[in-house]
Order: structure tokens, then C-alpha cells, then sequence
């Protein structure tokens, strides 16, 4: 089975970081690793954009109940994706959903609601890849997890997309061999 990394981060379609999260995108598929992301726009968006360069396989888990729902309420999109799940269960439960199926996740930045993957990911003591140098979540959840107790290993974080990516997946191995 191939290795799962979601990408979290700012849905704001003007969000800045776009390059570096096209970047974890494209080191994502070129690794051989599925993409999930939370199915909407953004910086989640850029990797999809940057997978689907190298060939890779991407999946949204969409708040929505159905594909009119995702376009039109949320208004996110569905071209880029080789599958897209739709939930039904809105921000909240789409976001427990994306984190247990992932091996790992990469935060590109984001606010609030990347701060509840990130601490979802934390409670179910997942390798947690955090993009310096971009403003957000990502930043946060890091003094966060220091100050509150931090998974020993479980947190990664570099200013460089590809070594991010990278380091993530040597966790990912290192985690496997000790199975």
C-alpha cells in the first residue's frame, strides 16, 4: 500500500506560500505517496496542482454530503483530484476523516481551522511535517506542542519544502521498521 500524507493549510484562494505547497506537492508524488487534502482551495489546492505535475494520485475529503453541494456552497473545486470523498459531516468531521487517513500531514500555514487537523494529527500520534517561515497554524501548533507536551519525533519542521517532505518520510520508514 502506498504511503498517504495529507496537506493542510490556509483555503484562501490568494493564500500566500503557493509555491512552496506546489512544491510539497510534487515531492509528495514524486515519492511514490498518495496526496489527500481537506478537498477545497488554497495552499491544499497548490499541492494538488504540483502533484498532478509529476503524475501523482490525489484525493479531497470534501465537508459537502455530494459533489453540487461542494461546488456550490463551499465552493470548492473537484478537477485535480483522482477521487474526492464526500463526508457530509462539515469542517469538524471532514477534518478527523482526512487526519486518520493519512500517514502524515504537512501544514503549508492556515489558521483555525488547521490548527484542529494539527491538533487531531497530535491526538492520534501522527508524523506532523511544519513549513517554517510561513505565518499560521503551522507556527503555532509548534510553540503549542512545546509548551503542552510534545510527541517525542512526531514533529518535523524545515523551511524547505522538498528536505520537509523528505524528513517526513524518512519518519514515516523509521516508523514502520520499529512495527
Amino acid at each position: 500500500m502506498k504511503c498517504q500524507i495529507g496537506v493542510i493549510g490556509s483555503s484562501e484562494k490568494e493564500a500566500r506560500g503557493k509555491q512552496k505547497a506546489k512544491s510539497i506537492g510534487r515531492e509528495i508524488a514524486k515519492a511514490g505517496c498518495h496526496l489527500l487534502t481537506g478537498g477545497c482551495t488554497g495552499l491544499s489546492y497548490a499541492a494538488i496542482e504540483g502533484a498532478k505535475e509529476e503524475g501523482g494520485f490525489t484525493v479531497g475529503i470534501s465537508p459537502a454530503i455530494d459533489q453540487e453541494e461542494h461546488l456550490k456552497k463551499y465552493g470548492y473545486p473537484i478537477e485535480g483530484h483522482d477521487l474526492m470523498v464526500y463526508t457530509g459531516f462539515g469542517y469538524k468531521g471532514r477534518n478527523v476523516i482526512l487526519v486518520r487517513s493519512c500517514d502524515g500531514v504537512v501544514a503549508t500555514s492556515g489558521r483555525m481551522g488547521t490548527l484542529n487537523e494539527l491538533t487531531i494529527a497530535h491526538a492520534e500520534g501522527k508524523v506532523m511535517g511544519l513549513l517554517k517561515g510561513v505565518s499560521g497554524a503551522g507556527e503555532e501548533f509548534e510553540k503549542l506542542a512545546k509548551k503542552l507536551g510534545r510527541p517525542e519525533g512526531k514533529i518535523i519542521t524545515s523551511e524547505n519544502p522538498k528536505k520537509l517532505v523528505q524528513k517526513v518520510l524518512q519518519k514515516l520508514d523509521e516508523k514502520t521498521l520499529k512495527s
